[in-house]
């Protein structure tokens, strides 16, 4: 109502200000050029811009770089993790310590968390000299690429080595020479370690010093892994070192996702701007999507964008629902066309066995369709192993679920896969693999058309 009533003044002033301009400075023009001239130098100087008030205190703290002041739903863990970490302030040898969990389930902002605080720490103690190394490993994919990375974190900018041309060998001989010069304490988080495709440096630092690389500085590594399946492909060699203390992080529950929205609401927003409801559904949607408090808290304040470009002095449940659609469908879409072809043609496979009520389903039983629609596609089909990484990648971004089931010695430990996202928006972003593979019977009902005629393929089209 402002903005509207803003617009019309200023229409107003410009024709008044006209009227004056041509009926001259005398009398009654003359005052209504001079209230124009006023009204004028009013309206310019408020600018096009304004601050909204009525909404966020501080939107920063939805922000994934926000630190709270404490850590809410991870009580366990952090007890752990706290433990694990105790060597540090004894001075003695750090622990190697590997966290793994789905995305968002706090392993990073607990890392965070207690690696500030133990910064803090060990400032009071004079025999501790304690360095800190963070390194996000997404788009790291081999040892080589690490290690150059980490000598590079370690010198001076004018000091760099390039990421290509040195022999491996070389570049940990870099590596070492630079951790014995910094001495002292020194822990080394690989955060995201399983994009990383061959395992020589999750071996290399851990053993570092009882390999006589090391002469000086007592190293440990924090490997922090999304990836369940990544801590079983490894060797036991590497295994056994990187894995010396291992955290597990389950998926947040709803009364866990309420806390943490309830904690950042509180620094977020204004005093009863959410209707009740809002964060109970936000918490339950976050439970929904596999435990996720970064997904939770980016749809408590993509709700609080909508209403406040609604001018909405209230935020309510209609926003939380358009929010949800608007993060679900560009959520998806990122994902799926950050995928290979294979990764579309496996998610293809698992959403025509969801749709015919086969879910939850075994990777062997998911590859038979896989196969048929690889070969439609005209592509070779991928080794077992190879599909079951898709699988993973799936899981991983959010698009899929995934069960570990143990059916002791007789029935051994294997993964059940579901869907878990809605059929029409994972089709809405899969319109190549449809194209080459055909609209399988199944899909049909599903598909955004505006064509009741389109051609399907049925079931037994495929063999």
């Amino acid at each position: 109502m402002v903005k509207e009533q803003r617009t019309k003044w200023w229409g107003c002033d410009r024709a008044l200000f006209k009227y004056s301009q041509n009926s001259g400075n005398s009398g009654r023009s003359g005052f209504i050029k001079n209230a124009c001239l006023l009204l004028h130098n009013q309206t310019t100087s408020m600018g096009i811009f304004e601050r909204d008030t009525d909404i966020y205190r501080d939107r920063d703290a939805l922000r994934e770089d926000y630190q709270p002041e404490e850590l809410v739903g991870r009580d366990e863990e952090l007890r752990a993790y706290q433990t694990a970490l105790q060597p540090v302030i004894n001075a003695e040898q750090p622990n190697n310590i590997f966290l793994y969990g789905k995305t968002g389930v706090g392993k990073t902002a607990a890392t965070r968390y207690l690696l500030s605080h133990l910064k803090e720490d060990v400032k009071q103690y004079e025999d501790i000299d304690f360095n800190l190394v963070f390194l996000n490993c997404d788009g790291l994919i081999s040892s080589y690429q690490i290690a150059t990375r980490l000598v590079n974190e370690l010198r001076d900018d004018s000091n760099q080595i390039s990421t290509t041309g040195y022999p491996r060998s070389s570049v940990y001989e870099m590596l070492w020479e630079e951790l014995d010069e910094l001495g002292g304490t020194v822990l080394v988080v690989l955060d995201e370690v399983d994009h990383v495709q061959d395992d020589s440096i999750l071996y290399q630092l851990p053993r570092a010093r009882a390999n006589g690389n090391l002469s000086s500085t007592k190293i440990g590594i924090i490997g922090i892994s999304n990836d369940f399946s990544f801590r079983d492909d490894l060797s036991p060699k590497v295994k056994s070192s990187l894995c010396e203390q291992e955290i597990h992080f389950p998926a947040y529950d709803a009364d866990d996702l309420q806390k943490i929205l309830t904690q950042r609401a509180t620094v977020a927003f204004y005093d009863d701007v959410l209707d009740d409801a809002v964060i109970p559904l936000c918490a339950a949607y976050g439970a929904k999507d596999a435990g996720d408090a970064r997904q939770s808290i980016d749809l408590l304040m993509k709700t609080g964008d909508i209403a406040r470009d609604d001018n909405s002095e209230i935020v309510t449940e209609e926003h939380v629902e358009r929010g949800r659609r608007n993060l679900e469908r560009g959520r998806i879409e990122e994902g799926i066309n950050g995928l290979t072809q294979h990764g579309h043609l496996v998610l293809y496979a698992l959403l025509t066995l969801d749709l015919e009520q086969e879910t939850p389903v075994r990777s062997r039983d998911i590859r038979p369709r896989y196969s048929l629609f690889a070969e439609r596609a005209g592509r070779d089909p991928l080794v077992p192993r190879r599909m079951r990484d898709h699988l993973s990648e799936l899981a991983m971004l959010g698009l899929i679920s995934v069960t570990e089931r143990n059916e002791g010695r007789r029935g051994g430990t294997y993964r059940e896969y579901d869907m878990d996202m809605s059929p029409e928006l994972i089709l809405s972003a899969l319109d190549d693999v449809l194209n080459d593979v055909g609209v399988h019977e199944s899909v049909k009902q599903h598909l955004i058309s505006d064509t009741e005629s389109e051609e399907t393929t049925a079931l037994t089209d495929f063999s």
